[in-house]
């Protein structure tokens, strides 16, 4: 699978001589017309690809169908491609390691308009995530203007935004 970007987070000085978690994750990519399946995060203000960390072992595409299920309740997964890589090093705030590398696998596919139950971590319930179809377009404005004006950004909202503007390149 391509890489599409590799982002150093502006903290990131070197990682010569650093402590480094790899963390790998999947990103979901489903599309309907000009809407895009997405989680909106109220804690963060964003919205971003439904997704998230694997499992220890697990394949990459069984963890995309679980993550995508529990987030978005998403039924009849069908046609996944890949899409692209999107490698990040950020600051760790664990005193195991100082930086993390995360590396997030993205695909495409097909899913029913309809969706079911969602299955949301305890964490996710918390800081107010929620899918829905949105906007593509409307989408971007939205994270680009939590980028300027919010107090309240998360560190994945560069990362989310990029991956929307090559979805609306190559899909849309």
């Amino acid at each position: 699978m391509q890489i599409l970007k590799t982002h150093y987070h502006p903290d990131i000085q070197t990682l010569e001589n650093k402590t480094i978690f790899t963390r790998l994750a999947t990103r979901s990519i489903a599309t309907y017309k000009e809407m895009i399946l997405l989680m909106y995060t109220e804690r963060y203000e964003d919205y971003s690809l439904p997704g998230g960390g694997l499992d220890l072992g697990e394949d990459k595409i069984e963890g995309m169908i679980r993550e995508l299920e529990e987030e978005t309740g998403a039924q009849n997964i069908t046609n996944i491609k890949p899409f692209g890589i999107y490698e990040e090093y950020r600051p760790w705030y664990k005193p195991d390691f100082e930086i993390q590398h995360m590396i997030s696998y993205c695909y495409t596919c097909e899913i029913d308009k309809e969706l079911g139950k969602s299955n949301l971590e305890s964490y996710e319930i918390k800081n107010g995530m929620k899918a829905s179809w949105v906007n593509i377009h409307e989408a971007i404005q939205h994270n680009e203007k939590t980028m300027e004006t919010s107090a309240k950004k998360g560190m994945s909202i560069e990362r989310e935004t990029y991956l929307l503007r090559q979805i609306v390149k190559k899909i849309f």
